[in-house]
Parts: C-alpha cells; sequence; structure tokens
C-alpha cells in the first residue's frame, strides 16, 4: 500500500467519524488542539496525522487505533499486517504517554512534599509560625515552573502559556501576602505588574502561534 492510498483511507475514515458523533473539523480541531485546516487536509488525504494524533483521535472516537487505518470499503475483522504493526506502534505511544504522566505527577508531589515541610518546619518556631502557611503559595508557581521545564523537554507545548501565567500571577500573590503578613502592609499595588506581563504572554504566544500550526499541519 501506498503513502497516498494510506492517507486517503484515514482521512476517510476521520471524516466518517467526525459526522457520526456531529462535529465539524473546527470542533474536531479544537479537541486535537489543531488547526482545522490540518483537519481538512487529513480528510482530503494531502497528510495524514502523526502517530499520537492517530491515539488521541482513537480515543475520542471511542474505537480502536485500527479502525482509523482500515479500508472504509472492506468488510470489518481483517486487519492487515500495516494496521496491526500501526496498533502496536500505537499502544507504545500510549505507554510513554502512561509514563510522562506518571513523571509530571510524581514531580507535581515533590513540589508540595517540599512545601509541606517548609511549612512544618517553619510551624515549629515560635517566631515564624505565622508565616509557614506561605510555603504552600509559593509552591504554586514552583510546581508550574517544574511542569513548564518538563513539557518544554518533551516539546510539549500546549500548556505553556497557562503555566507561564501561573508563574507570574502565582509569584505576585506569594510576595503579596508575604509582605501583608510580615510587614503588615497591603501592598496590591503589586498586581499591576502581571498586566502588562500577562499582556506580554498572550502576544508572545500569538505572534508564534501560526508557525505552531504550521508544523502541525505539515506532520
Amino acid at each position: 500500500m501506498d503513502d497516498e492510498t494510506l492517507r486517503h483511507r484515514i482521512g476517510a475514515n476521520i471524516a466518517s467519524y467526525r459526522k457520526r458523533d456531529g462535529l465539524t473539523q473546527a470542533g474536531l480541531a479544537e479537541k486535537l488542539n489543531y488547526s482545522d485546516k490540518a483537519v481538512s487536509k487529513w480528510e482530503r488525504g494531502e497528510s495524514a496525522p502523526d502517530v499520537v494524533t492517530l491515539v488521541q483521535l482513537a480515543e475520542l472516537f471511542q474505537i480502536p487505533v485500527g479502525d482509523l487505518l482500515a479500508d472504509p470499503n472492506a468488510l470489518p475483522g481483517n486487519p492487515g499486517a500495516l494496521e496491526k504493526a500501526m496498533t502496536q506502534v500505537s499502544e507504545k505511544a500510549l505507554k510513554r504517554k502512561a509514563n510522562k504522566n506518571v513523571i509530571l505527577a510524581l514531580s507535581s508531589t515533590l513540589v508540595w512534599f517540599v512545601a509541606l515541610l517548609v511549612f512544618v518546619i517553619l510551624s515549629s518556631f515560635r517566631v515564624t509560625e505565622d508565616y509557614s502557611y506561605l510555603a504552600f503559595f509559593y509552591a504554586v508557581p514552583a510546581n508550574a515552573i517544574v511542569l513548564l521545564s518538563l513539557l518544554s523537554a518533551w516539546r510539549d507545548f500546549r500548556w505553556n502559556r497557562f503555566l507561564i501565567s501561573a508563574i507570574v500571577w502565582g509569584f505576585l500573590v506569594a510576595i503579596h501576602l508575604s509582605v501583608l503578613v510580615i510587614f503588615h502592609y497591603n501592598f496590591w499595588k503589586l498586581y499591576l505588574l502581571g498586566i502588562p506581563g500577562q499582556i506580554a504572554i498572550f502576544l508572545w504566544f500569538r505572534m508564534f502561534r501560526p508557525v505552531k500550526e504550521k508544523e502541525k499541519e505539515n506532520g
């Protein structure tokens, strides 16, 4: 089977299951964090989604991955060698995804464990007992930094905008509470710094959005 035939087969199956579930191309693209142009190219057979995206599509449609690779005009229940091979690759991709989720969960757990440890230590001293709970507020941006570092290392940039915003606002909230509790001064104007910061984050990701969509469409 040549590449063009496989692309058209996958595209026909995506279109069929999308219509079955009452989704538009734009609706499906939003669920996958792709552009509607990418979905349109898939369904026309001009390009094909990568293995990880095939797994996401199968999960979304609640079907085996092999159904997306099967001949839509053939009788069911007789997958070919290519479909079996792709199914095995997809299963491995799912396993890698599960391992990454475990690493992310363990990393977050470690951050909050450190925050709890700091809380216990500070609360043991009369001088710092009233400030000990601040450790949990600093854990929020710290956790976001850890997740951002791991996801960026894996070239998964879908959550970068949210995580960077969490870092900025998390630190502002933690610093504001620290000044309020320790020095009894309501330094609320500190939050004004977050406004240009959030605008800069929005514009930064807006500027590079076309590049990301183009990479996904070519994938």
